[in-house]
């Protein structure tokens, strides 16, 4: 029996729905869409899971032996009753069943007796006889997470719901223009173009004093919260919403950037993890940020070392490694212009297009080839995004850059850059935090929630994800003993939405802590 809480946070692939849509996690974007940067994985088709060998099977069995004992300790803790202290009334505008509550929560939880915010929390009781409950996000920052539990009930928790509640919440600060219901931060949140890599010293200070102008008109309208929203801050929130909620250990189901809130919250709160699952997202938890860089390039360069070698079989783009490299090399001299646009990329723009379409499989690759090959002949137009900004781009990053390390200064930029242009000859820097983070330069607000390793003392964890995303979760729960990884070896951006198998472990692993064998593909 079951009396935890279980949270699932579903990273967006880059950006929020429209505000007050409602909609469920966006289709992925072709490349030419504006890159998600460090994280925005498309998703992909999906193929069965293998079959578990002897040593395997062996591996199995001392697991179904830490399960039985898992079981029977969850059995106790269901003789303890717990208090459900939130007042749950009909959600607005509901056509679903589905019910919420409000919760106040400090601003700043180093003040707790200071100013207080409202977190909107959702629920869809269990279909069956509820045995605990799992608590949704969707990432992004900001997916409103009310909102999109509604679109997803029927396809992603139906199975789920016949022995769990299924609870969420809007995170704070992401309000009305996410389609949030919690308290919003007062802000015009937009996507602009990421800047360049600035080409001496004076240029790296107007970066860093344009991004704090651009900052502070955000933290004018409410500098507490703006100087508060962390994924460290979004943990303590979901902290308070497990006590709210009667007290039982957490469930956690935490994918793309959300699984940063997930890894803050083990490393807040070891003792109150039950489980945790960690879906397409990448490692926060580590001491060396600059080998998890390093890591990001080398991920992004195999997405092209497949579309390289697929285009090595195939007549129409044989040598077309040589000719990108040529492309990139001149496009850095001299942007290349996109004529149908009227505009030009660099480099580094043609970098984050092609990384972001290689990531999508060979059903993208014909066209990338084509476009790269227009590009060498003069015409980057076949890299215009059908939608949003024309340019590599990101959104405003009051979460992110309280999250993530900026360089101090243009040596420490310079260092870091040449280290990934040589991990990655053909990726270079571009979807990894190295740009992500050169918004933050100058940013009025610190880092308050730098990476770190993960505590002793936490239950096995599971991870799961598709190209690249697997390996960097590997990187975090490779830490704890027993965890365990659920693969797929093809395009995609988190697996439990989309692949059954997936689906299936990482259900199993939330109801009973049965952990599939290891390695473990889908």
């Amino acid at each position: 029996m079951l009396t935890s809480i279980t949270v699932a946070l579903t990273l967006l692939s880059g950006s929020a729905p429209a505000p007050g849509t409602g909609a469920p996690p966006p289709e992925p974007p072709s490349h030419r869409t504006s890159p998600a940067l460090a994280l925005a994985h498309p998703t992909g088709t999906h193929q069965a899971a293998t079959r578990t060998t002897g040593t395997q099977q062996a591996t199995a069995h001392t697991t179904a032996t830490r399960q039985a004992t898992a079981h029977t300790t969850d059995t106790r803790q269901a003789t303890a009753r717990t208090t459900d202290t939130l007042d749950w009334r009909s959600c607005p505008a509901d056509k679903i069943g589905m019910e919420c509550a409000e919760l106040q929560v400090p601003v700043d939880w180093q003040r707790p007796d200071g100013r207080r915010i409202t977190l909107k929390v959702g629920r869809l009781r269990a279909t069956g006889t509820s045995e605990g409950s799992l608590l949704v996000a969707y990432g992004g920052p900001g997916a409103p997470g009310i909102a999109m539990t509604q679109s997803a009930a029927q396809g992603w928790w139906t199975d789920l719901r016949r022995r769990m509640d299924i609870v969420t919440w809007d995170t704070r600060g992401y309000g009305e223009q996410f389609g949030g219901l919690s308290t919003g931060l007062p802000c015009t949140w937009t996507r602009l173009p990421l800047p360049a890599f600035p080409a001496d010293d004076a240029d790296f200070g107007r970066l860093s004093d344009a991004n704090r102008g651009y900052a502070e008109s955000c933290r004018a309208k409410d500098p507490e919260l703006f100087a508060h929203m962390s994924s460290a801050d979004h943990a303590r929130d979901m902290e308070a919403i497990r006590k709210a909620l009667g007290g039982a250990k957490l469930n956690y189901y935490g994918a793309s950037y959300a699984g940063f809130y997930g890894q803050a919250y083990a490393r807040l709160f070891p003792g109150q993890v039950r489980t945790m699952v960690l879906d397409g997202t990448w490692s926060h938890s580590t001491a060396d940020f600059s080998g998890e860089l390093v890591a990001m390039a080398r991920s992004n360069q195999e997405a092209l070392d497949r579309f390289f070698d697929w285009c090595a079989g195939e007549g129409e783009c044989r040598g077309v490694r040589a000719q990108w490299r040529r492309l990139v090399a001149r496009a850095e001299r001299a942007p290349v212009p996109a004529k149908r646009a009227g505009i030009a990329y660099t480099g580094r723009d043609l970098q984050a297009f092609a990384v972001s379409a290689a990531r999508q499989g060979v059903k993208a690759w014909p066209e990338l080839a084509a476009d790269i090959r227009a590009a060498a002949s003069g015409d980057a137009s076949g890299f215009v995004p059908g939608r949003g900004l024309r340019y590599p781009d990101q959104a405003t990053g009051v979460t992110e850059c309280a999250d993530w390390p900026r360089p101090a200064d243009r040596s420490e930029l310079e260092a870091v850059i040449a280290r990934l242009r040589r991990a990655a000859p053909d990726a270079g820097t571009a979807n990894t935090l190295v740009t992500g983070t050169l918004g933050c330069v100058g940013w009025p607000v610190p880092v308050t929630n730098p990476p770190a390793p993960l505590p002793k003392g936490l239950p096995p964890l599971l991870g799961a994800g598709a190209w690249g995303e697997s390996d960097a979760v590997q990187r975090v729960i490779q830490q704890v003993p027993g965890s365990a990884v659920v693969r797929h070896e093809g395009p995609g951006h988190t697996l439990y939405g989309t692949n059954t198998c997936a689906r299936t472990h990482i259900n199993r692993y939330l109801t009973d802590r049965s952990l599939p064998p290891t390695p473990s593909t889908c």
